[in-house]
């Protein structure tokens, strides 16, 4: 197949920043896809209501002239966080509730420690209809890197689920078989997303012939026999699982740094590399699936009416890119040959 035309897709799960990153960062994700989950850990985080609304307007005001782009707000939950802020929330427009465990991620300081403490913010939650996006990943030092989301699984996911089963549930950026066939085997309330680098590639792309910090990211890249989990499910055309690419900006500096940031900025390339992969999976009749509908049914939202087209035709993902500070980011597949192309 040399051309393919999908319904307009969604991301279900990125980080756009803040301030003069978001000249850059809005009009990347505009230029294909009509609506995302905007991930809230900003500094400070995104905490309530008045938070979400007023950056939301900073994203609207970063899209380019004409562009449709709307933003899904998302709360940032911590132990302070109260049913009210739930209820404040939803009245307000925010659609979901992240939970990230204390220091799991960029800029989680703020976030929960001990996570029974929030079930009345989940019992609301459940309630009021707002989705809960978990950052599955427990986050004692005495746990392997590696198999800290498995750790979460048995130590959390399954306690929250079983407690709240009305409780809509995104397991964010799965990178496992663990979480692939938990999400599989879990209620139709329980979904996931998964992200172009976990598709593509796995933690000998990261470590092989030097440490690669283009590559880093948290939930941090696995064994090949997990990202062959994860190509398996996405081909099957399940509904529990969509696009969410977790593109996360960084310059250059903090990523080539001797404690470097986790995060890979692909928004100029993701829609591209998923295509790519389906591609390689025989498998591109469930890429509408997977990047057009599933989420948008998941999250209760009408699916697009525009369409895009992609073509097979290689392009070279750019050395860099220039923020408007001036500062250089090098972004996820850099000087690396991509198969297709937006249209």
């Amino acid at each position: 197949m040399q051309q393919i035309t999908i319904t307009t897709p969604d991301d279900w799960h990125l980080h756009f920043r803040d301030g003069d990153m978001l000249g850059e960062t809005v009009p990347a994700t505009a230029r294909c896809f009509s609506r995302a989950i905007v991930m809230p850990n900003l500094v400070p985080p995104v905490v309530n209501a008045q938070l979400a609304s007023a950056y939301k307007s900073r994203i609207l005001a970063a899209r380019p002239q004409g562009s449709q782009f709307e933003p899904l707000m998302t709360l940032f939950l911590t132990n302070k966080t109260t049913t009210q802020d739930i209820i404040d929330a939803k009245q307000s427009g925010v659609v979901a509730a992240k939970l990230y465990p204390a220091g799991a991620t960029t800029n989680s300081a703020q976030a929960v420690s001990g996570i029974e403490a929030l079930y009345p913010v989940f019992e609301e939650m459940q309630k009021q209809g707002l989705l809960l996006l978990v950052h599955g990943e427990v986050t004692e030092h005495h746990i392997d890197i590696f198999d800290r989301e498995k750790e979460f699984i048995d130590q959390y996911m399954l306690k929250i689920v079983a407690a709240f089963p009305e409780l809509k549930v995104v397991f964010e950026h799965i990178t496992t078989s663990d979480a692939a066939d938990f999400v599989m085997s879990s209620t139709n309330n329980v979904a996931a997303t998964i992200t172009p680098q976990h598709l593509l590639l796995n933690r000998n792309d990261m470590l092989v012939g030097g440490v690669r910090p283009h590559n880093y990211c948290l939930p941090v890249l696995k064994r090949s026999t997990h990202q062959q989990a994860l190509r398996k499910v996405v081909a099957s055309g399940s509904s529990k699982f969509f696009l969410g690419t977790d593109s996360a900006p960084h310059a250059k500096h903090a990523k080539e740094n001797a404690c470097g940031c986790a995060g890979c900025y692909s928004a100029w390339s993701a829609l591209e590399l998923y295509a790519q992969v389906f591609d390689e999976l025989d498998a591109l009749d469930k890429l509408e699936g997977f990047a057009s509908f599933h989420g948008a049914d998941f999250y209760g939202v009408p699916r697009n009416t525009t369409t895009l087209t992609l073509v097979k035709d290689s392009w070279v993902v750019p050395e860099s890119v220039t923020l408007p500070s001036g500062e250089a980011m090098v972004p996820f597949f850099a000087g690396k040959t991509v198969d297709w192309k937006l249209v």
